[in-house]
């Protein structure tokens, strides 16, 4: 039965008591639920920006040369009530969803709860919930995932895995932006998030299909604090710690990264994902706006390029799944350049860190995708 975390679990589950139960399963086991994950939120407006995407076997459908390279999870970001894009919208989500479910790839469906990009400290409640107190932002949050997921199961489309919000490294739902070092107000996160696990609880119930829930927080270094303090607020239980591992903004090398995967499987007794990660396979570009991820991106030993880029997901993935992880998700594989305009420009700023080349190329990046031989 599904629990409220608390007091009781920061002495127990939350401080190793138990640990055995909670221990990585056998290396067979664990590759055989790996996750190779990509997450495709861009792919349809790319697309209408005449974008196209090859592999060995010519021009295809990106959903399909993903599934061909070994990807099983795709990831899908959902905004409220964006007024600047018509693309993350519950609409555009249940296109791209179609499309993973007709490539036989499962789904985890990234729920924003605002109307824009969310990230440690920039967690902008959506307009429409705007001047609300506490306990109605939490039931209005509540109301909205349940709405969600049940227009989705309504049309076949009920996603495998939800995150109750995106990098949630600071309070939420809140009207201005603040520091990413800003004390959280813990009794109301908790709120929040427990009216989004309840929510997604509940309708795994109405459906009888189970719906894995995910919490997610930016750079692995941040999660144990983040954690720890969450409980004895009445962090509602979850299943999956969800996290973003980028080298340009952590603390953490990529040596140290199975060992933490290690550390939070048998403290939290939770699986564990790198939800969000990337590398540079070039330090050049292809449009005029300039990339995000330049040298400061880069990890000692791993160059930028196609073999670099490879060797470092091949790697990553190993040290997660090695350690008792389910695996890891790209984020924005298919971000390349294109005539799409943005706010900051026409182009991509992530062309250099996608997996396809300047010629819409798959790279060899993609090999971490592949399954182990046998599992």
């Amino acid at each position: 039965m599904r629990t409220i975390v608390g007091l009781a679990l920061v002495s127990a589950a939350f401080l190793g008591v138990g640990c055995a139960a909670a221990q990585a399963p056998a290396a067979a086991a664990q590759q055989d639920k790996a996750w190779r994950g990509v997450d495709l939120s861009y792919v349809n407006e790319l697309e209408a920006c005449g974008a196209k995407y090859r592999d060995d076997n010519g021009y295809l459908d990106p959903y399909a040369i993903f599934a061909r390279a070994g990807a099983n999870v795709v990831r899908l970001r959902l905004w409220h009530s964006p007024d600047w894009t018509t693309y993350s919208t519950l609409e555009d989500v249940k296109q791209s969803i179609r499309r993973a479910k007709a490539n036989n790839m499962k789904v985890l469906l990234d729920f924003h709860y605002s109307d824009d990009w969310v990230h440690p400290g920039k967690q902008i409640v959506p307009k429409a919930w705007a001047g609300q107190s506490d306990d109605e932002l939490a039931a209005r949050l509540g109301t909205y995932t349940k709405s969600v997921l049940r227009s989705l199961d309504q049309d076949g489309l009920l996603p495998d895995y939800v995150q109750i919000g995106n990098e949630t490294n600071t309070d939420m739902l809140i009207d201005k932006e603040v520091p990413e070092a800003a004390p959280i107000n813990w009794q109301r996160n908790v709120k929040f998030f427990l009216a989004g696990v309840t929510a997604v609880r509940t309708v795994e119930k109405q459906t009888g299909k189970t719906i894995r829930v995910m919490l997610h927080a930016a750079q692995p270094e941040n999660i144990e604090p983040w954690l720890d303090a969450a409980a004895p607020a009445g962090l509602p239980d979850f299943d999956i710690i969800g996290l973003s591992y980028y080298e340009k903004w952590s603390s953490m090398s990529l040596a140290a990264i199975g060992p933490k995967v290690a550390r939070l499987r048998a403290k939290y007794g939770k699986d564990v994902v790198i939800v969000e990660t990337a590398y540079p396979w070039t330090l050049k570009w292809n449009d005029q706006m300039g990339n995000l991820l330049g040298e400061d991106s880069l990890s000692p030993g791993y160059e930028a390029s196609p073999e670099g880029q490879r060797r470092y997901l091949v790697q990553l993935q190993q040290s997660v799944t090695a350690n008792g992880g389910l695996g890891i998700v790209y984020w924005e594989p298919a971000w390349i350049s294109s005539s799409c305009k943005t706010r900051w420009g026409t182009g991509s700023s992530w062309e250099n860190a996608a997996l396809f080349d300047f010629k819409g190329r798959l790279l060899p990046g993609a090999a971490f995708l592949k399954p182990v031989e046998g599992k």
